[in-house]
């Protein structure tokens, strides 16, 4: 047998509170229009809350699915949790520095290298 759910139940209970605060505004003088305007103020802000904290729980249920749908045999998150990658960036590091300190060389150009013996001509004034 299917057990029928009152959906009916919130939306006759936000019914007769605006109903009740419709019924307070209309029947209260200029003095009390202040607390009708109260409680419309708290029923948007009881709206507001309920709208941020459905869309709250909608974000946490949708994380937490999804996180379990990933388990713990995920390639990624073995990978991640092993030290391998570490490794292989380290090894890749120093085959880099030996590779640069192999291909370097100094070349030195015998023009630009410093003469003491020869004397830097002079222009001659006329």
């Amino acid at each position: 047998m299917l057990a029928l759910s009152n959906t009916t139940a919130p939306n006759l209970l936000l019914s007769k509170l605006l109903q009740e605060c419709l019924e307070r505004s209309n029947s209260s003088a200029a003095a009390q229009g202040s607390s009708a305007s109260d409680g419309l103020a708290i029923i948007y802000l009881l709206l507001m809350l309920g709208l941020f904290g459905f869309f709250t729980a909608g974000v946490m249920v949708t994380n937490l699915r999804a996180r379990r749908l990933e388990g713990p045999r995920d390639p990624f998150n073995t990978y991640i949790a092993t030290d391998a990658w570490h490794r292989k960036d380290r090894e890749h590091f120093q085959a880099k520095v030996l590779e640069s300190y192999r291909l370097c060389c100094v070349l030195e150009n015998q023009l630009a290298v410093e003469q003491p013996a020869m004397k830097i001509p002079e222009e001659k004034s006329s």
